[in-house]
């Protein structure tokens, strides 16, 4: 196989603004890992769940083909996991915020990573949709793989590419306050396929996803900041040619 440079397939971003939700959007690395996510509250809650010292969080998962629910609950766990850092919760106690994240993608058997970045990445665009929650900053997700041949770490790996790693995983991170703040890990999954592993192979793994999930921080922010100006998407629509369909909030980047 050739050498393959730590590059991130094409991103899609989808600010789909779905019926009877407050915000929602999809993301997407290339065709093969899509979701869709959607946000509803701060919402009344059931007296079983209230917290009164803050908001629950509660995430429900649609996957693309039938999965166990314990894997089902396992994944939009992890979700949970990785984007409660970035929310404020206790601005809105004794109320519910529902997230419900659908894939769009049916992944490889052997590398679900890819898909579980993708619903990550939908559900912070999600929120920022919805701006009904308080953040304080962007969770953005990406997956890095190590060649088993080369010990060689690759970002965003394909199906394909899945069968020749002996280690591999999502990392989410939390951004804020701009590009020289220090970037924070805020989940991970990383595993050996092999057995154990040693800690600077996750190191390494971390500072290679941590530059990888800063171009879908930056792309991120290019696509919110293209639909919330109307100078710019005014713009883009004078631009296009006769007969080809517009979409004001839909950018492929």
């Amino acid at each position: 196989m050739d050498e393959k440079n730590n590059d991130l397939r094409d991103l899609s971003v989808d600010f789909d603004d779905l019926a009877r939700v407050d915000g929602s959007a999809r993301f997407g690395f290339g065709p093969e890992n899509t979701a869709l996510a959607s946000l509803s509250g701060p919402i009344e809650v059931r007296l079983s769940v209230e917290n009164p010292s803050k908001a629950t969080l509660d995430v429900h998962l649609r996957p693309l083909s039938n999965v166990s629910a314990t894997e089902s609950k396992s994944l939009a766990s992890a979700i949970a996991s990785a984007l409660t850092p970035s929310l404020l919760l206790t601005q809105n106690p004794r109320t519910l915020v529902q997230l419900v994240v659908q894939a769009l993608s049916l992944p490889p058997k052997a590398w679900k990573d890819g898909l579980t970045a993708a619903m990550i990445n939908a559900s912070t665009l999600a929120f920022l949709n919805a701006a009904s929650v308080p953040m304080k900053g962007i969770v953005c997700a990406v997956t890095v793989g190590r060649l088993a041949s080369s010990k060689q770490f690759i970002v965003d790996p394909s199906g394909e590419e899945a069968a020749l790693l002996d280690a591999g995983g999502c990392f989410a991170f939390l951004f804020a306050d701009g590009l020289d703040e220090v970037v924070k890990c805020v989940w991970t999954n990383w595993r050996s396929f092999s057995g154990g592993f040693e800690e600077k192979d996750l190191v390494q793994a971390r500072n290679v996803a941590s530059e990888s999930a800063r171009e879908v921080w930056l792309k991120m922010k290019l696509c919110v900041n293209y639909r919330e100006q109307p100078g710019l998407r005014a713009h883009a629509e004078k631009s296009e040619r006769p007969g080809e369909d517009s979409d004001d909030d839909k950018m492929i980047i």
